[in-house]
This record gives structure tokens, C-alpha cells and sequence, in this order.
């Protein structure tokens, strides 16, 4: 599908407001619609929705199917008479509505949700019963990978002490079936509450002309049910341990480079039968939203394999991924999805191709820009059309932040590149900058917008404290603020 002109916000759904420690898909999500209709935005940016594991990271998930409990509103469970709102009001939410406090939602939320569904047990939703049969070939294995899970205490799976289920053995299967069935239906509750309460919220987008971009990881968490129903897909010895896992070398972030520790693909296997596991991961990505931005493209073409067990991705080598063959595959079955391409990182000219060949459109971040010379691809004067430029990801800086601490070299480039002159605010000026290039689609994250420091960081790379928890304090989007972006996307032409 052909990228239009066009702008939107990044935000996660965790950095909304609302009074129960994390932001949900309820009233504030449709407020920030709201937003966005008002101040001419046509997309809305978002990280993956999976359930977060150890270290809260959306890109380490339990499933690539699955949706966060989390996310799942408790006002809509209340208006639906599943919870009482003192039951809500009766929880300690934590008392800091600008930060999440991951350790208190683990502990205080999901009793709510056995609440409901005891409720729900009793007058099921018409609908319960389809949403099963639908979602069987991803639920049915992931409901019971987590109930297995509650079972042995949260461990990862190869840690489970029953080794008949880790290997999924027909025996261990059936037996834990009928031992763990009232927990896998409440697994199944939470994933159908979300499928609904995610429907509407979409379904609402659209009708205010707002459409949502999600993200695909590359990449699959080694303790999820993607890979223990899927393991000859990866790359794993006997007991299911990996033989070597992902992550990217020394670079712009860290000296050590990034491990991130999930499994490889066995890329030869997934060929075999046309990728249809990845065919599938995509088909469900995109019933979610309306465009799909692929996490680390690159990794396509060759990726960075470090031995398992390695302390950091020092002493890695790349290999050759899939390249135009997998590419292909997707273009052929989604013809009518917009993909775009995380092309960030080490690239080579083999990426180039593969990028020019898949035609996907690009990235381009502006805080990169101004460290690399005067040549640097993420100049706004050196653009194509076909590609989407970043004030900065949720892995940067805020630009703020950014503006405060770069490098003198890098600061004095950036103001003689887009005249900081102090006529008007330097975070704002860059954004006009942004606003106004070629590129078909610009994205600010709503933290540039509110011009905020780097306290309001959403991931520092290749560090596990402290992130993944900025939120979006109530009231701070005013009609002011959509005014003044409806003025730019309307003199860009972006509205």
C-alpha cells in the first residue's frame, strides 16, 4: 500500500493517563483520539500491545498474539457489571500519576480481573464462544502456556520441573489440559476482554479518520509460547536452551552493543513451508492495526548472532537472514497492508537494496542527523518522499533532552542547520523542520510536543532500570496544543 502525506503522534498505551497506575484502552485513549482528530493528525503511533515479562519491555513478550492485561479498562468492566467501582477504588494504585509502578500492577490488578471473570462465568457475552473458535490456532497453546506458568510460579518454561510439558509430550498436554481448565479459561477471558475493549478503540479511530501504526518485533521473547509451541523454528538444542541468541554490535548507544537474548530464527525450516508462521504473526498484526512498522529490517538481511551465555554482544558475527525471498512472501499475502521499514542501525549496501527492492518506506530520525556530517541520510534536505522522519523513537532522548546534552560539535551543527536563532522555541523549531520536509509521513512523539526533558525518556537502550514507565500527566494535551499542531499540518499539507 502506497504511504500518504500525512503526521501523527507517537504515544504508547501505558504513558496514558487515568487513575489506575497505567494507561488503558479506555476513556483517555478515546480523548487522545480526540486530540489527534482535532489537531489534524491522521496516525497513531504505539508499541507493541503483547504481555510484558521480566523488565516490562514491549518487545519481550510472552506472546506475539496476545494482549497485554494491563491495557484491559476496568471503568468498561464496571459499566458492563463485571466489577463494582469500589472494588476499583478499594486498590492501591500507587501516588505518582506521571510514573508506571510495574511492581504494584503485578500485584493489585489481575485479582480484579479473577473478579470478573467469575462474574462473566455466570452471563458469558454472546460473542465468547466465536472469539474462541477464531482465535484457537494462537489461544488454545498460549492460554495454557500461561496457566502452566501460574502453575510453576511464573518461571520461564524451560525452568518448569515437569520435563514432559516443557517438550510438550501428548501425555503432559492432556493431563495439564484437564488439571489447569479453570485457569486456562480465565486466560482466555482476558484475552477476549481485550480483543473487545481493543475493537471499539479502533473502531472509534476510524470513524474520527485516525488510523493506527503498530510494531512488529523482529524478534520473539525466549520465555513465550511462540517458541515453546514453535521450537524447531528456532534455533534450540535438545531441552529447548538457545544456541545462540539476537542483538545488535557496539553502536550509536552502547559501546558493548545491545544483547537482547531472545532465540534466532531457524530461518532454513521457516522457509520450507513458505513462512507460514510468520504469514500467520502477520495476519494477526495487521487485523490490530492499519500499518505495521517491522522492527529491525535490517535483521532481514543479516543479523547479529552472539553465542549464548556471551555477557554482552561483543563478540558476535552477522549471518545472512532471508532477505527479498521473505520480503516477497509478505508483499504477496498482504498486498493491501502499509509496511513500513525500521531501517536503523549498521547498515550496508545489502540493506540499501533490499530496502529499495521491497519498496517500504524508510526511517529517518532528525536527533541522528547531526553526528555523522553534512551527508548524513537523516538531513531533512536529503530525504525521499517514500519515507517517514522521527523527531526521535522511543529509544531516544527526548529532543529536549537531546538539545541539552549532545555533543558541542553536534549542538552547533544542529543550530546552524535549522537556525536556532532564540526567535522561536528550538524544540519547536524542529519539528516545523520535520513537518515541512518531503517525507510522506512525519511522527513527533507527544513528549516533543510538550517540549518535556529527559525525565520523560521512554527506553534507554542496553539498560534494564527505570524504563518503560514515563506517563502523560491529565490535562497536559490542551486545545491550545491541537491548535497550534493543526497549524502545521495544515501549512505542510499533512492534515
Amino acid at each position: 500500500m502506497q504511504l500518504k502525506r500525512g503526521s501523527g503522534i507517537l504515544l504508547h498505551i501505558t504513558s496514558l493517563p487515568s487513575p489506575y497506575g497505567i494507561g488503558t484502552m479506555g476513556r483517555e485513549a478515546y480523548r487522545f483520539i480526540d486530540f489527534l482528530h482535532r489537531s489534524g493528525q491522521r496516525y497513531w503511533q504505539m508499541l507493541p500491545l503483547g504481555p510484558t515479562s521480566v523488565g516490562d519491555s514491549p518487545y519481550q513478550s510472552f506472546s506475539s498474539y496476545a494482549g497485554n492485561p494491563y491495557f484491559i479498562d476496568l471503568d468498561l468492566l464496571a459499566e458492563e457489571g463485571l466489577l463494582h467501582k469500589e472494588e476499583i477504588e478499594a486498590v492501591d494504585w500507587g501516588d505518582d500519576p506521571g510514573t508506571v509502578d510495574y511492581g504494584i500492577l503485578y500485584s493489585n490488578r489481575e485479582p480484579l480481573l479473577r473478579k470478573a471473570f467469575l462474574r462473566h462465568q455466570m452471563n458469558p457475552k454472546e460473542d465468547w464462544l466465536l472469539f474462541r473458535q477464531r482465535n484457537c490456532h494462537w489461544l488454545r497453546d498460549y492460554s495454557l502456556f500461561m496457566a502452566l506458568k501460574v502453575h510453576f510460579s511464573m518461571v520461564s518454561w524451560l525452568d518448569w520441573e515437569d520435563r514432559d510439558i516443557r517438550l510438550r509430550r501428548p501425555e503432559a498436554m492432556m493431563r495439564y489440559r484437564s488439571e489447569l481448565a479453570e485457569e486456562i479459561e480465565f486466560q482466555e477471558f482476558v484475552q477476549f476482554t481485550f480483543s473487545d475493549q481493543w475493537d471499539r478503540l479502533k473502531a472509534y479511530g476510524k470513524r474520527r479518520g485516525i488510523d493506527l501504526i503498530g510494531d512488529l518485533p523482529i524478534y520473539v521473547s525466549l520465555d513465550s509460547a511462540d517458541v515453546w509451541t514453535y521450537p524447531e523454528g528456532f534455533q534450540l538444542d535438545e531441552e529447548g536452551r538457545p544456541l545462540e541468541v539476537g542483538g545488535v554490535p557496539p553502536d550509536y548507544f552502547s559501546a558493548t552493543g545491545q544483547l537482547w537474548g531472545n532465540p534466532l530464527y531457524n530461518w532454513e525450516t521457516m522457509a520450507a513451508d513458505g513462512y507460514e508462521w510468520w504469514m500467520k504473526r502477520i495476519a494477526a498484526t495487521a487485523k490490530k492495526y492499519d500499518a505495521i512498522r517491522i522492527d529491525h529490517f535490517r535483521g532481514l538481511e543479516s543479523y547479529w548472532s552472539v553465542p549464548y551465555g556471551e555477557p554482552n554482544a561483543i563478540n558476535g558475527q552477522w549471518k545472512k537472514g532471508p532477505g527479498m525471498t521473505f520480503v516477497s512472501r509478505v508483499k504477496e499475502r498482504f498486498p493491501q497492508t502499509l509496511f513500513i521499514a525500521e531501517d536503523l542501525g549498521i547498515l550496508t549496501e545489502e540493506v540499501h537494496q533490499l530496502l529499495s527492492d521491497s519498496g517500504f518506506p524508510g526511517m529517518r530520525v532528525l536527533q541522528f542527523a547531526f553526528d555523522s556530517g553534512a551527508d548524513c541520510c537523516h538531513l531533512p534536505h536529503t530525504y525521499p518522499e517514500n519515507c517517514i522522519v522521527y523527531t526521535g523513537t522511543h529509544d531516544n532522548n527526548t529532543l529536549r533532552g537531546w538539545l541539552n546534552e549532545a555533543g558541542e560539535e553536534a549542538s552547533a551543527f544542529a543550530r546552524a542547520y535549522f537556525r536556532l536563532d532564540g526567535t522561536e522555541d528550538p524544540v519547536w523549531r524542529i519539528i516545523r523542520n520535520a513537518m515541512a520536509s518531503v517525507a510522506d509521513l512525519c511522527i513527533v512523539p507527544v513528549q516533543d510536543y510538550l517540549g518535556l526533558s529527559k525525565t520523560a525518556r521512554m527506553n534507554t537502550p542496553s539498560t534494564m532500570e527505570g524504563n518503560w514507565r514515563w506517563r502523560l500527566l491529565p490535562g497536559r494535551l490542551t486545545d491550545d496544543m491541537a491548535a497550534e499542531i493543526l497549524d502545521l499540518a495544515v501549512t505542510y499539507k499533512r492534515r
